[in-house]
């Protein structure tokens, strides 16, 4: 892989079989966690659950039926 500018960051192209294997598509978040010098791990970022965990601040319980779709979601 080659680093790569973009705008004021750098930006990193990951090859298809690590997309495939972490289940990416565009527009997903990701996480890297710094594991050594040398080595990163990289976590894909649950959106959706990071939302229903937010929502326990206001102790509303979504419908035991309730899942998120961010595809619904974005639909205008």
């Amino acid at each position: 892989m080659q680093v790569a500018k973009w705008g004021n960051s750098l930006a990193v192209r990951l090859p298809k079989a690590v997309a495939d294997a972490l289940g990416l598509r565009a527009g997903d978040e990701i996480e890297i966690v710094r594991a050594s010098r040398r080595e990163l791990a990289i976590e894909k970022v649950d959106r959706g659950e990071r939302f229903l965990e937010a929502m326990k601040q206001f102790q509303w319980q979504a419908p035991a039926f309730y899942t998120f779709d961010r595809e619904e979601a974005n639909e205008r």
